[in-house]
């Protein structure tokens, strides 16, 4: 599960919405990219419900057949299709009193699509091969990555269904329109797999923090979380440095910034220098013979940029 962190203007009204609309049991359509956090909203608002007690169940309708979907989903009686030895509920029965999560939910059939809709306006159904009908009370939060206007527009998704889901519309903004939320979400995974592969806790530096910041992330939250799993892993000491982050994180972070800055001259030797230095570990005298200069006229240049930073 993707970790909840709102520190940005984008990420605390998503949050602040979310919890409005977790006091009552109104459904629920979380919109967003991949990876970007919306079944972590989805948890959010059913552990500020008041059916927190309740499960929380989510099944991804993009991961499995349609047939098996609808199995999974409605659940089956013995005998309903070949292999059906035993009878078997599904996840809308798991989710009586509690949440139903549908992810991906444009994946669903029309025909899953239309037993669906029934679910919400009778608040019962039947499992496959089965006749006797099962009534449930469950809350339905669906999340999608794709247009569902869009998909009605082209009829690939039933317009009355999407209305009953639409009944409010949370977006969760991409990573990269809230960077202000990468330091902590960085540092609770950093947390996170340390525990998990049995190292002690590492520390993430200033400059690779700073590159996180400036990468788009266009696997969002996700991304960011394998990227910091990987740090962990190839970090040798207690600090995540430049050099544990990816290649493609590193790459395009500094083209990023060469095509955000204009800079002056003075400006990009200081920013050379304190690429260097990085690469050199702090190391002045390693740093100046990269730079093919000596170690005093390191110190000299360090020392101007210093007095210009503080003038």
């Amino acid at each position: 599960m993707i970790e909840l962190v709102a520190h940005s203007e984008a990420m605390r009204e998503a949050v602040r919405l979310a919890g409005r609309v977790a006091t009552t049991d109104a459904n629920v359509l979380v919109t967003g990219e991949s990876g970007a956090g919306k079944d972590a909203l989805a948890l959010y608002i059913h552990r500020e419900s008041k059916r927190a007690a309740g499960s929380f169940v989510k099944i991804d309708c993009a991961a499995l057949p349609a047939e098996l979907l609808e199995a999974e989903l409605f659940g089956y009686e013995r005998g309903a299709f070949t292999g059906a030895q035993e009878s078997k509920p599904g996840r809308l029965e798991a989710a009586h009193k509690g949440t139903l999560v549908l992810d991906e939910i444009a994946h669903l059939s029309t025909d899953a699509q239309a037993k669906l809709l029934r679910v919400i306006e009778r608040r019962e159904f039947e499992r496959l091969g089965g006749r006797r009908t099962v009534k449930v009370d469950a809350r339905l939060i669906a999340l999608t990555n794709v247009d569902l206007d869009e998909a009605v527009r082209r009829r690939a998704f039933r317009p009355d269904l999407f209305y009953r889901l639409n009944v409010v519309r949370i977006h969760v903004p991409p990573l990269r329109e809230r960077r202000e939320d990468v330091r902590k979400l960085a540092r609770g995974f950093l947390k996170t797999y340390a525990a998990k592969h049995g190292r002690r806790a590492l520390r993430i530096e200033p400059a690779a923090l700073q590159m996180l910041e400036t990468y788009d992330f266009p696997g969002n939250v996700r991304e960011l979380a394998h990227v910091l799993e990987r740090a962990v892993i190839v970090a040798d000491g207690e600090r995540v440095e430049v050099e544990h982050l990816p290649e493609s994180v590193r790459a395009a972070a500094s083209l990023q910034r060469r095509r955000e800055a204009r800079m002056t001259l003075a400006e990009l030797e200081a920013a050379y220098i304190a690429e260097t230095l990085v690469a050199a570990r702090g190391n002045k005298s390693e740093a100046a013979r990269l730079l093919g200069i000596s170690r005093k006229n390191l110190y000299e240049k360090l020392a101007r940029q210093k007095g210009n930073d503080e003038g």
